[in-house]
């Protein structure tokens, strides 16, 4: 070929090649503060003038009563969630806590005035520390080593002794220590004993559940999976240790058995617990320690049994039954076995249940897809039920909220004759549509979409038109043990063909647009999302991944240490060379050229779930395709964002990008 010829050919390749290498270069890395951000455009302005409305509310959380009977609750009146007092009903919430960092799991100590002990961590880094509040001081004392992973606390009957879980002893095992507390508190500054190990785990995730009324001995919860777990009895002074039989069922010795919670009576000498043992809930029941016989409570009751609570004075027996996601509360006399119906509570989530030290009186949160979460007690002598916080969800009219539509749709298997039905919440805009769809899908997998309150999703729903889906596809909990295993292993794309299926049904809706559907998820459900853009891609407008598994090898090789065997039961052995092969096979990195849709990528950057370096490596292949992708990142913030600004920051930018999606012909 002639010279004259080959030269522009050339020119041209080269410029080609030039156009595609700045193509594929990543778009610069911003810093704004704690926020990390790439390829992030400039917020809407419609956004930016609709949605801090919003995102203004708050909730609060009952956690426990008071010595005095007022309530220890935790909400956020600035950057974080902090521990709060509310004397009496409808009261102002006095701040017993401040800094920069959200509280977690308080708990008051029984019979001190105001003391009351909880958990914090740095930066999300789920490291948590436990600390004293004394109340005569307004003082705080670190309780643990300022370096391992803690939780679990709960204190002796007398309040002299605080058990809790921690793994300071390898950085994995999870072992049980208790601390000294002492007749009463040391004054601010004073040296306490440091906590003792008293009972060392073997292989499995320990955490205490109870004291036996008479402090001598701990009841201990070891949990291999969410279907898998024992009850221990341990003596405190050797820490020997038993396993429980539950009717037969021990654990590593017999049948498998998912394991709820479990409280001693009131006069020691039985367990109440919630537990599986060959049935396909969780069921409320009674051991007695000294025969080994069990009796069930709620055998008529076909759903699990979420929380239950014995009163002090063995008298009363409070649950809550999940049934298709709504929370129930029964309360049991247990001297005539008599149940009763709480009046005054309206219909919602129920969960956080604590008698107070009388044993009149049951403290909860309640929560509903229209209203948020608030805490609420129920006065047992009148049955009557008193709301003590009124939390302000959002700087809009509370009639723009919308309810949660409970629907099933077919999946493509097929379930005792049929085919099999996927239960799902739809949150609609009003009006005729079609609507725009967001298809949000929880974590876990072990987990539920529940009809709670999220401003979020009301404000896409109202200000942004779209509609959310959150199915409970396969591997969700609260519809049975079999469903809950029916994506393990090898069975993992399953729960995948479940959101395919979900688009089948969104087509056939008149009121939906199956050609502007978006798909978000969390954690499990960030795998979700990018699983279902590979597979459905030309079905989706685009996708929002927050802290998501991009790489079940890597993700299982980087994940703590603490949780590693924890998820090699749900998703796989990465050591064993087969899976292996499987989990690189059907892992999203390995088939990221087929994700052509623009993607969002949310990630915290201390995150020891989901390390980051998932969202790293999923973000420099999707770009390296040509699609388009926004990450934000905070260094901040771990399995999620806890801090207002960077969530606010994050909701803008999704806001921005379903805006973006839902307007693109």
């Amino acid at each position: 070929m002639p010279y004259r010829t080959v030269a522009p050919l050339l020119t041209v390749l080269a410029a080609l090649l030039a156009s595609a290498a700045v193509s594929a270069a990543p778009p610069p890395r911003i810093e704004r503060g704690s926020l990390v951000l790439e390829g992030v455009p400039t917020h809407s302005p419609r956004v930016l003038e609709t949605l801090d409305p919003w995102l203004a509310g708050r909730g609060a959380t009952f956690r426990d009563f008071l010595p005095d009977g007022s309530l220890l609750v935790s909400t956020r009146f600035g950057e974080v969630e902090q521990a709060h007092r509310v004397a009496m009903p409808m009261g102002m919430r006095e701040q017993l806590t401040f800094g920069a960092e959200p509280v977690g799991a308080l708990s008051a100590n029984p019979q001190r005035d105001g003391g009351f002990v909880f958990a914090r961590d740095r930066g999300g880094d789920e490291n948590a520390q436990l600390y004293l509040y004394r109340a005569q001081d307004r003082s705080l004392s670190l309780l643990t080593d300022g370096r391992s992973r803690h939780g679990g606390a709960i204190w002796s009957r007398d309040g002299q002794r605080l058990a809790f879980a921690g793994n300071a002893r390898d950085g994995i095992a999870t072992d049980i220590y208790i601390a000294e507390m002492g007749a009463a508190a040391p004054a601010s500054g004073a040296q306490r004993p440091a906590p003792r190990l008293a009972v060392a785990a073997q292989g499995e995730n320990w955490s205490p559940v109870d004291w036996s009324p008479d402090g001598s001995q701990l009841l201990l919860l070891a949990t291999s999976s969410v279907t898998d777990a024992r009850l221990y009895l341990a003596d405190v002074a050797s820490g020997a240790f038993r396993l429980l039989s539950l009717g037969g069922t021990t654990g590593k010795t017999g049948p498998r058995t998912g394991i709820g919670s479990a409280r001693f009576s009131a006069d020691g000498r039985g367990i109440w617990f919630t537990a599986e043992l060959g049935g396909e809930f969780q069921q409320l029941r009674f051991l007695d320690l000294a025969d080994g016989s069990l009796r069930a409570l709620t055998a008529l009751v076909p759903w699990d049994i979420d929380d239950f609570e014995p009163s002090p004075d063995g008298r009363w027996l409070a649950y809550i039954a999940n049934i298709d996601g709504y929370g129930k509360l029964s309360v049991m006399d247990l001297g005539s076995m008599r149940t009763v119906e709480p009046a005054g509570l309206p219909a919602g989530i129920v969960s956080g249940l604590r008698f107070d030290r009388s044993g009149t009186k049951l403290g909860m949160t309640l929560e509903s897809a229209q209203s948020p979460r608030d805490a609420w007690v129920l006065d047992l002598a009148r049955n009557e039920a008193t709301r003590w916080t009124a939390s302000e969800g959002a700087a809009v009219d509370p009639a723009r909220m919308v309810p949660a539509e409970l629907i099933r749709y077919p999946t493509w298997d097929r379930s005792q004759g049929a085919a099999r039905r996927i239960p799902a919440f739809v949150y609609r805009p009003r009006g005729p549509g079609p609507h725009p769809v967001v298809i949000d899908i929880h974590g876990g997998p072990e987990g539920q979409s529940r009809p709670g309150y999220s401003a979020w999703t009301q404000y896409i729903v109202n200000e942004l038109g779209f509609a959310v889906v959150q199915p409970n596809v396969r591997g969700s909990t609260g519809y049975g043990r079999t469903f809950t295993m029916l994506d393990n292993g090898r069975l993992r794309e399953d729960s995948v063909r479940d959101i395919g299926a979900l688009l089948t049904w969104i087509a056939a809706q008149p009121d939906l647009d199956p050609q502007r559907v978006v798909v978000s998820g969390g954690s499990y459900g960030g795998y979700m999302v990018l699983a279902s853009m590979v597979t459905f891609g030309d079905r989706l407008r685009g996708g929002i991944d927050v802290v998501g598994i991009s790489n079940f090898v890597t993700f299982l090789t980087n994940t703590a240490a603490y949780r590693r065997d924890l998820r090699r039961v749900e998703y796989g052995d990465e050591r064993d060379p087969s899976m292996r092969a499987f989990l690189q096979r059907i892992s999203p990195l390995t088939r990221a050229e087929a994700i052509r849709k623009p993607l969002l990528v949310v990630q915290g950057l201390n995150d020891p779930r989901v390390p980051a370096s998932e969202s790293e490596q999923l973000v420099a292949r999707v770009r390296a395709n040509g699609a388009e992708v926004w990450y934000v990142a905070a260094r901040d913030e771990g399995h999620g964002f806890r801090k207002k600004s960077n969530r606010d920051f994050d909701l803008r930018t999704r806001a921005t990008f379903l805006e973006r999606l839902r307007d693109a012909p």
